[in-house]
């Protein structure tokens, strides 16, 4: 008698209606009792999903920003949605993330209808190298988790601290088992890992977490590979900024921003 294949591993596994355990590979970089925020991201865009999947008309992520909260324990979460704005052409959808009764993080996300502008679809940012042309990075060397030890990323050398023109990060995780995700909730499962991609301090020495995330898009990226052009600010007052072009294989698809609180670790 012969087996099939088993199935991936994942980031999450549901738990009802509108709840989700996260599984070790969630874990964060800074503590391990805490969940990495870029595979969560991705599970707030598969709630997103799931809410839109009703409409008649599809509509096309253009923005999301989140805000993070407080501490996101790696325990189950809650993830409800609702529409603010609602229309046909335009609308404005907003999800929280509920752990132990208390909101961890709150997103609002802009959809818009499709139309065929490709005639005159330009953008000056270059593409990538192919993700084959770079050599993988062990990125488990400098940071610790379990989400970190999940993913691969392949990235050019950085030209100086906090600056990495070229990186690609994918994983073979699925991010809900035994669930279908949308392509494009598999690729923000990985954008927030830029603001560890170029960094510009030893993070056992700094602490440097970014409280929010906010992703523009003007088409919408396709798997399996998240590219980052990222750069990483600090200024002199314990605020920091990360600042990402992002890319498919097929080009740039928007950019990412993230602002970081700076802090020492002694």
């Amino acid at each position: 008698m012969t087996t099939g294949a088993a199935a991936p591993e994942s980031y999450y596994e549901r738990t009802g209606e509108h709840g989700f355990k996260p599984t070790a590979h969630a874990g964060g970089a800074w503590n391990a009792d805490e969940q990495h925020f870029s595979p969560l991201a991705g599970l707030v865009v598969h709630a997103i999903d799931r809410h839109l999947a009703r409409r008649p008309e599809p509509l096309a992520l253009a923005r999301i920003s989140y805000d993070i909260l407080g501490r996101i324990a790696l325990d189950e979460c809650g993830i409800t949605v609702e529409t603010l704005r609602p229309g046909r052409t335009i609308e404005l959808l907003e999800a929280s993330v509920v752990i132990g009764g208390r909101t961890v993080v709150r997103a609002r996300a802009w959809l818009l209808a499709t139309l065929d502008s490709s005639s005159v679809a330009d953008s000056p940012h270059t593409r990538l190298p192919a993700p084959e042309e770079l050599d993988v990075w062990a990125m488990d060397e400098e940071w610790s988790g379990g989400y970190v030890s999940s993913i691969e990323v392949r990235r050019t050398p950085p030209s100086r601290r906090g600056r990495t023109t070229a990186a690609w990060v994918s994983s073979p995780l699925t991010l809900v088992a035994g669930e279908p995700v949308s392509a494009l909730a598999s690729y923000m499962a990985l954008v927030d890992t830029a603001n560890g991609i170029a960094v510009q301090q030893d993070p056992t020495a700094w602490m440097f977490p970014n409280l929010d995330l906010t992703v523009h898009l003007h088409r919408p990226p396709s798997g399996p590979w998240t590219g980052l052009d990222t750069t990483v600010t600090f200024g002199p007052s314990g605020q920091g900024l990360t600042s990402s072009v992002l890319h498919d294989i097929d080009g740039p698809v928007g950019h990412a921003e993230q602002i970081l609180t700076v802090r020492p670790l002694s």
